[in-house]
């Protein structure tokens, strides 16, 4: 009995790995969009620019906002740096001009960049953060929504 369920859980074991890959690109990808909001919603209250940056050579990401027209990191959880699952390429554009972005700007008028932010994870699976409009707030298009 206990040979049979070793046979069965090698068997799984393949497609868990799979599973279990694909569910860190999509909580990162609502990681992501937590920030976004966290930076949107304080940028007004506090009347300062946020700012999400994106370093897409040590795959990271994290929250800064402005100081005497310098960006400078926050002294919490959500000024930390975020490193993005292993196998997962993160890619950052304005959906306008098309040109690669490192950053995204939330203003304290409740104005932010468009952009696109797309995850894509080791097996393939996509996600997309999106602001179509300096106006709207980011929204995430999941694999299953793109199709």
């Amino acid at each position: 009995m206990l040979g049979l369920i070793g046979i069965l859980l090698g068997l799984t074991s393949p497609s868990l790995r799979g599973f279990f890959q694909s569910r860190k690109t999509a909580d990162t990808t609502a990681q992501m969009l937590a920030l976004t909001q966290l930076a949107g919603t304080r940028a007004v209250a506090q009347g300062m620019v946020y700012r999400l940056n994106i370093d897409l050579q040590s795959n990271t990401y994290w929250l800064t906002m402005q100081q005497s027209g310098m960006f400078v990191d926050l002294n919490c959880e959500f000024g930390r740096r975020f490193q993005l699952p292993e196998g997962t390429t993160v890619r950052v554009q304005a959906p306008s001009a098309g040109s690669p972005m490192s950053c995204i700007d939330f203003y304290p008028s409740g104005r932010t960049d468009e952009a696109t932010i797309e995850l894509r994870g080791r097996q393939g699976d996509v996600f997309q953060l999106v602001c179509e409009s300096a106006t709207e707030a980011f929204h995430v298009i999941s694999p299953a929504e793109a199709q």
